[in-house]
């Protein structure tokens, strides 16, 4: 890798760059604020780009941040240059330097995430070249399988809590059945969505009982509303949920929100020590 100063009329945006949607996320950082930035102490992480056709450079990582240097008309631009990188590299390079950006669109790092599964033809490769467990990188795959209108719905707001929820769908329902579905369950919150998708094992003509039942609290006994109040304290008191099953929990959770593996181990060994403090209180 090689830097070099870029006239800006020769930098385009790689249409392999990973992230597609530059609005998304912008209610937190837009253009025009990093414009800002750019302006006031200068482009301090240059762009990554490739040599392209006629003369020009294909910018793979930091599109946002040439849009920004075209505001202020930053020319020429300081860039970080990759030689002889072929198109599946250019891919892989621009997801992994965006994956784990909060603003990158859920669809962008689907799609991404699957072209590096083309790639590898293995979850665990990819997971091993993005730090990400193989079970979030199936989650977000399994958006693709989401209806179109469905897909159009996705926004950064959904968060891995409901990127877990939609993925679920996308793997319990298609088509029609889904949109209906995502629309009956949309006013509870992501646990409970999940909750009933999962209860209805991809039968369509439960869901309006489930429906029912969630409005009705049957689902919200995981829920703890002080330390004399939680379902699970009191089943762990009263014998009814094993240790096994608490941490069986514990994980689900941390899975959910994509808790990284010290964060995961660390929540385990956790779970054993409070498990068997409340069951000794309770002996």
């Amino acid at each position: 890798m090689r830097q070099m100063e870029i006239p800006l009329d020769q930098l385009i945006v790689s249409d392999l760059n990973a992230r597609k949607d530059l609005h998304a996320g912008q209610e937190d950082s837009g253009i025009e604020e990093l414009a800002s930035s750019i302006r006031q102490q200068g482009l301090l992480s240059p762009p990554i780009v490739r040599p392209g056709a006629n003369g020009k450079y294909e910018v793979l990582v930091g599109q946002r941040r040439l849009l920004a240097c075209r505001r202020i008309k930053l020319d020429p631009v300081p860039c970080l240059v990759r030689d002889g990188l072929g198109d599946t590299d250019a891919v892989a390079l621009s997801l992994v330097e965006n994956v784990h950006r909060a603003d990158m669109h859920p669809l962008d790092k689907a799609r991404a995430l699957k072209a590096l599964y083309d790639r590898h033809h293995s979850y665990e490769r990819v997971a091993r070249e993005t730090a990400w467990s193989a079970s979030t990188i199936r989650k977000y795959i399994q958006l693709l399988a989401l209806p179109d209108e469905l897909q159009q719905r996705i926004g950064t707001a959904d968060g891995a809590s409901g990127v877990g929820t939609l993925a679920r769908l996308a793997s319990t329902f298609s088509g029609d059945a889904a949109v209906q579905v995502y629309d009956r369950i949309s006013g509870f919150t992501q646990r409970i969505q999940e909750e009933i998708i999962k209860r209805s094992d991809g039968d369509l003509s439960t869901i309006d009982d489930l429906v029912e039942e969630a409005q009705e609290g049957a689902f919200n006994v995981r829920r703890c509303g002080g330390t004399y109040g939680c379902q699970v304290i009191r089943d762990i008191l009263e014998r009814r949920m094993t240790q096994a099953d608490f941490q069986k929990l514990v994980r689900d959770t941390a899975e959910d929100f994509e808790a990284p593996t010290p964060t995961a181990n660390a929540l385990k060994e956790a779970a054993r020590a409070f498990w068997k403090a409340l069951a000794a209180g309770s002996g």
